[in-house]
């Protein structure tokens, strides 16, 4: 298990500076929100960066996922639009043509995997409709990422179409690929109430490819610093690392950038020590 952060909570950060920040403060991994300044499909200079990037994972030994969610990046005027679910064709062909770009990045990366999530179901769609215009979409992206040699972490996230780990196994009955992984959100579990967390860890334990930890409170999607909400992080890293997962345990506090400088050293401070007690734990005799 490598402890990570997710750059949308460096959204005030340039790309390098952030990267720095990231390496400097021991993070292992990174997930890499694809955003304004950060590979930007639109900046011209995005090739640059992507090799930018990869010199910089390799020199300090740092894994990396990629994360498909920025605001306002596909639509300025709409926040995650267009989506897989998009109504119209054109509209949820440009989620996936980004889609395809960011595999080409993770390709290029080594990174171990792309993460994204279904999109909020359109009034208009009944549940049924919408999972199969998801699956036909998801579908052609999951083709993509079998070409190109990467796994697709599917986040369960709440107030979208595949908001809990029980809609994902229906979604996993409708599609057959083996690149069709999970990105688990620990705050996300825990706001839907499944809970044991560590009962959802081990159950999709051979899925998991991607996570993302944050404090949260019952009921209320917020992701919030460790310690102000509700949940008891040790027996979560104690399942993660009994299960095997050996990938990133990403922080996700995409609206704490504005203390990213803070966030980033207490968030590392707060779970390194659970990690190492985990390890010396599932060490011992």
């Amino acid at each position: 298990m490598r402890i990570g952060y997710n750059t949308n909570g460096l959204s005030n950060h340039n790309a390098e500076d952030g990267l720095a920040l990231l390496a400097k403060t021991g993070y292992q991994s990174v997930a890499i929100t694809i955003d304004h300044g950060w590979l930007s499909p639109r900046d011209n200079a995005a090739d640059i960066q992507v090799q930018q990037f990869k010199h910089f994972l390799k020199q300090n030994e740092i894994s990396s996922v990629i994360e498909t969610g920025a605001r306002f990046l596909l639509n300025p005027e709409w926040k995650h639009s267009p989506t897989l679910l998009d109504p119209d064709p054109n509209q949820s062909q440009i989620r996936i043509d980004f889609l395809k770009y960011c595999i080409d990045i993770g390709s290029e990366l080594g990174s171990d995997c792309v993460s994204l999530w279904s999109g909020i179901k359109p009034d208009e769609l009944s549940f049924n409709s919408a999972m199969d215009r998801l699956v036909k979409n998801l579908e052609t992206v999951l083709r993509y990422a079998e070409c190109r040699g990467i796994d697709i972490g599917f986040e369960p996230e709440p107030g979208m179409l595949i908001d809990t780990t029980g809609r994902f196994e229906r979604l996993t009955h409708l599609l057959d690929s083996p690149r069709l992984k999970m990105t688990l959100d620990i705050g996300h579990l825990f706001c839907l109430s499944e809970i044991p967390i560590a009962n959802y860890i081990e159950k999709w334990a051979d899925h998991l490819v991607n996570v993302h930890i944050e404090d949260m409170k019952s009921g209320v999607h917020e992701h919030l610093m460790f310690g102000d909400g509700q949940i008891h992080f040790p027996p979560v890293i104690e399942s993660l690392k009994q299960c095997g997962y050996q990938g990133g345990l990403h922080v996700e506090l995409s609206r704490h950038s504005h203390d990213a400088a803070n966030i980033v050293k207490q968030s590392y401070d707060f779970l390194n020590p659970i990690i190492e007690d985990a390890l010396v734990n599932h060490n011992a005799p």
